[in-house]
């Protein structure tokens, strides 16, 4: 009987050691998940960051070419009104010159 209960003591033991180590196993465990889980924010972070410069920058560019493309429309209302005018002056000159050959 004596046997008996050392056994199952040293059984107890074996079975409080395991635990503990497993215990302490899932401590690392959970340590390097959240290490992990911190790097992976850190990444997001940098790459939300990255993404939204980058988004400023695209949004720059198209006020920028908003800007040009209001530019380049004045600049053909010019060009249409210029070009009405010397048309009309010239249709002018041409029905003077039809009068003077006539």
């Amino acid at each position: 009987m004596n046997i008996k209960l050392k056994t199952k003591t040293m059984k107890n033991y074996l079975l409080s050691i395991l635990v503990l180590l497993l215990l302490a196993s899932c401590g690392n465990l959970s340590n390097e998940a959240e290490k992990r889980l911190n790097e992976l924010k850190n990444k997001t972070e940098s790459l939300d960051s990255l993404i939204n410069k980058e988004v400023d920058k695209v949004l720059t560019l198209d006020s920028l070419i908003s800007n040009e493309s209001d530019k380049v429309k004045k600049l053909d209302s010019l060009i249409n009104n210029s070009s009405s005018k010397l048309d009309s002056v010239v249709k002018e000159k041409i029905n003077l010159l039809e009068k003077i050959i006539k």
